[in-house]
């Protein structure tokens, strides 16, 4: 995590907290020539566009005060969707027994990606049952060689 994602998790977790949400991700990115910070938060029964608008307007309040970021940026406050990323140790929990997507940084096994389900996981591994071409398989990834990791949408 960089130091603007993390200087803005600290500002941003507690207004969220305060408006009953769940701060599920922040991610700062620059895209072209624009800059991005990114915030996904969640609630039990799940975020809708009244939400993101309340928390985006608490946050901009903060944020505009305390100024963690030297550059122009567009704010987007969202929910984190169905394909929710798995950040903190309840999002693995939670996903547990379903479909994951994960992107490696090398390969292991000839592939990056893998799309299967989440079979248990440690503070070292993850272990996933995987489909190849007719077989399901059962492997394990080193958290470690992780880039991106989600649950998926199969249908």
């Amino acid at each position: 995590m960089s130091k603007i994602t993390e200087r803005v998790e600290e500002i941003v977790s507690p207004i969220v907290a305060d408006l009953g949400f769940e701060l599920v991700d922040v991610e700062y990115v620059k895209e072209g020539p624009d800059y991005y910070l990114r915030i996904a938060i969640d609630k039990a029964g799940g975020i809708d566009i009244s939400d993101c608008a309340l928390a985006s307007e608490k946050i901009s309040e903060v944020m505009d005060k305390e100024d963690p970021i030297k550059e122009a940026y567009f704010m987007d406050v969202s929910s984190p969707g169905a394909e929710r990323p798995l950040k903190k140790e309840k999002d693995y929990e939670a996903a547990v027994g379903h479909p994951i997507y994960v992107k490696l940084y090398e390969e292991i096994n000839g592939d990056k990606e893998w799309l299967g389900e989440l079979l248990s996981y440690d503070e070292e591994v993850i272990k996933m049952s995987v489909r190849i071409k007719t077989r399901t398989k059962e492997i394990e990834l080193p958290r470690k060689k992780i880039a991106k990791i989600r649950r998926a949408v199969i249908f």
